[in-house]
């Protein structure tokens, strides 16, 4: 056959591959989800991951027609969830609530993952961030940055922080401060915001980062003090409290981002529909309504860019967590 007539033959059976490959795409997303899907949930109930992670199932059950089912995996700096989901077949019925924390902060404290977070997840989209509160347990003399600063410098090693987890944002965020004033404290991990929210509340630690859905109900209840948010702009739910970077801490700022992921694999189709159904909610006034009183930012996302966000962050922040003093362990 010339070669002319061979170039045309193969062009034909391209085309007609082309058609049938999207048929058999469209077919795939209608046909999602079949049965209930899981979403593991990387923290202890009642934080603000699992209240948004619930949010989130609710809106798809609506959207979709299937049960979506919480999972709690707690421990590990996530990495329990983490694991247990890019272990899971590539399906679209396993999901993760994949943070900043336990994808890139994570990695970049732990020497080894039985995970990659780049090579081993689907990342379907980017769903919010926020900042944290510095907050005092009432007892501490203190009432903003600078006399926290003098207060911790004048016994060092005395006062002690809560965090839920080495790696975790909680942490960095302390260790970042720790860097930034010259104070020593004493680093306490806990399992879940609500334990180490209790500690503080019964004056067994004294100081942290706390995220607004644990932290705001204890502030308005009288039983901690805030002393400043951890973002660049002063936080809708708080606008009187300063930034630490305002309160003395020029340059301070770190705003957590959370996400939604899945296995490495999952078919694009059921990829785009997902993104697309979280999207859609992310998008709703009603529902950025709802978490108003949280100060969360929504942030929808392509799968692209969710996924080159992790990949870039993992060397930017090991730098900084290198110059913190924090290594791999």
């Amino acid at each position: 056959m010339p070669s002319g007539h061979r170039m045309a033959a193969m062009l034909l059976a391209v085309l007609a591959v082309v058609p049938a490959a999207w048929e058999s795409a469209r077919a795939q997303e209608a046909a999602y989800p079949a049965k209930p899907v899981r979403i593991i949930i990387p923290y202890v109930p009642g934080g603000l991951v699992d209240v948004f992670a619930r949010a989130v199932g609710t809106h798809l059950n609506a959207r979709l027609g299937q049960p979506f089912i919480m999972d709690n995996r707690p421990g590990a700096s996530q990495a329990i969830g983490l694991e247990l989901t890019a272990k899971s077949a590539p399906d679209g019925y396993t999901l993760v609530t994949g943070t900043q924390a336990g994808l890139v902060f994570t990695t970049a404290v732990r020497a080894s993952l039985p995970y990659d977070p780049v090579r081993d997840f689907t990342h379907i989209t980017t769903l919010f961030s926020t900042p944290f509160y510095l907050i005092v347990h009432p007892s501490l003399p203190v009432n903003s940055v600078k006399e926290l600063i003098a207060y911790a410098k004048s016994r060092p090693g005395k006062l002690s922080y809560g965090s839920i987890g080495v790696g975790s944002g909680h942490h960095l965020a302390m260790e970042l401060f720790v860097l930034r004033t010259g104070v020593e404290l004493v680093h306490v991990p806990y399992k879940g915001s609500p334990q180490s929210m209790m500690d503080l509340v019964a004056d067994r630690i004294q100081v942290e980062f706390e995220g607004p859905v644990t932290a705001l109900p204890n502030l308005r209840g009288g039983k901690i003090r805030a002393l400043a948010s951890s973002g660049t702009e002063r936080t809708r739910a708080m606008p009187d409290l300063p930034t630490v970077s305002e309160a003395g801490v020029p340059g301070f700022e770190i705003a957590p981002w959370f996400g939604l992921s899945a296995p490495a694999g999952v078919p694009r189709a059921i990829v785009d529909r997902l993104n697309r159904e979280v999207g859609d909610m992310l998008r709703s006034p009603p529902e950025r309504e709802k978490f108003a009183a949280s100060n969360i930012e929504f942030m929808p996302s392509t799968p692209e860019e969710m996924a080159e966000r992790v990949r870039t962050e993992i060397p930017a922040w090991t730098k900084v967590m290198r110059a913190a003093g924090i290594q791999p362990e």
